[in-house]
């Protein structure tokens, strides 16, 4: 048996033949602005997050030590059992050396930490410090003085 198919006149078969791309391309220029949105975003906080401060150079000089800076560190510094521990904001490489005071050896140490650089200063005997930060030639130069207790 046969099926026949009932034609009206004056309708027409209103099935699509294809899915309607629309929706499809609704999601996709949503996705897209807001993918460039999110992008452009990323690119303008990486413009206004300042740039670290780098330890160029530490210097051993009579008395004390001499750091330069490309730019001024926040600095943070206390005394620990007579040593003197100095916490700068900044990044640069784990160094270590040996100065001179009073004809007695006083070892120093930088390390690189979680929140910047962290300096170390230990002698014999507990150490006084005082240290003083200057631009000079687009660079910051801190000198740090030494004295024994």
């Amino acid at each position: 048996m046969k099926h026949a198919r009932l034609r009206l006149e004056g309708v027409e078969d209103f099935t699509p033949e294809a899915p309607d791309p629309r929706p499809k391309l609704l999601v996709r220029v949503v996705a897209s602005l807001a993918l460039f949105g999110f992008l452009v975003g990323m690119m303008i906080g990486r413009l206004q997050d300042p740039s670290p401060v780098l330890l160029d150079e530490i210097v051993v000089i009579p008395g004390g030590l001499e750091l330069m800076f490309d730019a001024e560190p926040k600095v943070l510094a206390e005394h620990v059992d007579g040593a003197l521990v100095m916490r700068f904001e900044a990044e640069g490489s784990s160094r270590q050396g040996q100065l001179q005071l009073d004809g007695r050896s006083v070892n120093w140490r930088l390390l690189r930490s979680k929140g910047g650089l962290l300096l170390n200063l230990v002698a014999a005997r507990p150490l006084q410090a005082q240290w003083r930060g200057a631009a000079e030639g687009g660079r910051w130069r801190l000198v740090i003085s030494l004295a024994p207790e």
